[in-house]
């Protein structure tokens, strides 16, 4: 019989719960049998013990089948690819339409955003008419008939993960690299696909800061993962300054369309270059990630990625014009303040985060989930770390439909830059895990 508190006690003391019993804890806690405090006990002394291998492949496992779960049946293999977050991360964007129009379907289930990062549904709900809440059936449908679809994540999918999440965020373990792992896991196995690619930031505007935790992180992903016998890589990519030109859900909806243009900046087009190939290599389509980036690029090229992305706008709800005339939707609100460098050099350092907390102060992010989102609140960054810089010369431009966020706003992006004798761009993507 199952003993809650003997549970407890073993993780507590540095003991290994049995496979058996975490599937027992966690059904208990979706039945209501095992209570909240029971659970935040065991939260902290995972946090404070770790979890062995065996421990945290049954606890995954018990949270990715504690709901439904996706099926695309025998004849789809489908990729998937989370990011940690960052500043101006729009790749999900790019890469879903670039990797289906190779031939490899994508299911990509995505989340809103909340505090310093954006989420991919706010930017796709800047698209006039493009529906995100779709059922599971219609998810499944989409992806078999098109190739790909971008939804909001669903209740019924790994519903023990959303339980345990917000638990964690009440009980200061969110940081605990176990629990970190197998919620990410979790809800990737839910929702479908066959291999997974992991893009996993560090920097001044990342989750981790320090390279090391992230190196770390990306092996603890890529090791589960695989362990569970989902084929998946990860790149380290970093986030020491904003992704492309534009932050702001409309305007990074527009760069996207650029980048699927072949005509995007030249960062952001690098990376999702890069995870591209990763995920036709998970996918089986190709031997090597190089051979995977140049098929992308080739999709660039040959204008198929953005034809797939229109395909997938139109299914979704949105206008059939988007990909040609994406102006007409997709414009930032009005120009309220420019950042002015105050002296010559160059551009040494950006504060990332800082830049990220002013997005959301001008109406572009949220500081409560139910706040609401002005789409056309944007930065245009103009310069990068680098970059030959002069007294006067404007840094960045900030839009907002709320002239009276600026003072607020400001605080945070007047900060973000500094300048010095020199400097040298960071490398975009550090190094490959597998």
């Amino acid at each position: 019989m199952f003993d809650i508190l003997r549970f407890i006690e073993q993780k507590r003391d540095g003991r290994d719960n049995t496979t058996e019993d975490i599937s027992t804890f966690v059904q208990g806690v979706m039945s209501g049998r095992v209570k909240d405090y029971h659970v935040a006990a065991w939260l902290m002394a995972v946090y404070l013990r770790g979890m062995a291998e065996d421990e945290l492949l049954a606890f995954t496992k018990a949270l990715a089948t504690s709901g439904k779960s996706v099926s695309f049946g025998s004849g789809i293999r489908a990729v998937d690819k989370h990011s940690t977050g960052g500043v101006g991360d729009k790749v999900t964007l790019i890469l879903v339409p670039l990797v289906a129009s190779c031939g490899l379907s994508v299911a990509k289930l995505s989340g809103r955003g909340l505090g310093f990062t954006g989420g991919t549904v706010d930017k796709l709900e800047s698209i006039p008419g493009f529906k995100v809440d779709i059922s599971l059936s219609e998810f499944e449908r989409q992806v078999n008939e098109i190739g790909c679809a971008v939804a909001g994540h669903s209740p019924d999918l790994a519903p023990a993960e959303a339980f345990f999440y917000e638990l964690r965020d009440v009980t200061a373990t969110v940081p605990s690299l176990p629990l970190i792992c197998s919620s990410i896991v979790s809800k990737k196995i839910a929702g479908g696909a066959n291999s997974f690619v992991f893009d996993v930031k560090y920097g001044s505007g990342a989750f981790m800061n320090r390279i090391e935790d992230a190196r770390e992180l990306a092996l603890s992903l890529v090791k589960l993962s695989n362990k569970m016998g989902y084929p998946s890589s990860a790149l380290l990519t970093s986030m020491e300054e904003p992704l492309g030109r534009w932050i702001g859900n409309a305007m990074e909806v527009f760069e996207s369309i650029e980048v699927l243009q072949n005509r995007g900046p030249e960062d952001t087009t690098e990376l999702c270059v890069a995870l591209a190939g990763e995920m036709l290599l998970q996918g089986g389509l190709v031997s090597s990630p190089e051979e995977g980036a140049s098929m992308a690029k080739s999709s660039l090229e040959k204008g198929l990625a953005l034809r797939k992305f229109r395909e997938l706008v139109v299914k979704q709800g949105g206008p059939e014009d988007i990909a040609s005339n994406p102006s007409k939707y997709l414009r930032p609100s009005p120009l309220v303040y420019g950042v002015i460098s105050g002296t010559d050099g160059f551009v040494s350092s950006v504060d990332t985060r800082s830049i990220g907390e002013g997005i959301r102060r001008l109406g572009g992010g949220r500081s409560k989930k139910e706040d609401s989102i002005d789409p056309g609140a944007a930065l245009e960054v103009m310069v990068k770390i680098g970059d030959r810089v002069e007294n006067g010369d404007t840094l960045m431009r900030a839009y907002s439909d709320d002239p009276s966020s600026v003072d607020s706003a400001k605080a945070y992006l007047d900060k973000s830059w500094t300048i010095g004798d020199r400097a040298e761009p960071p490398k975009l993507i550090l190094e490959r895990v597998e």
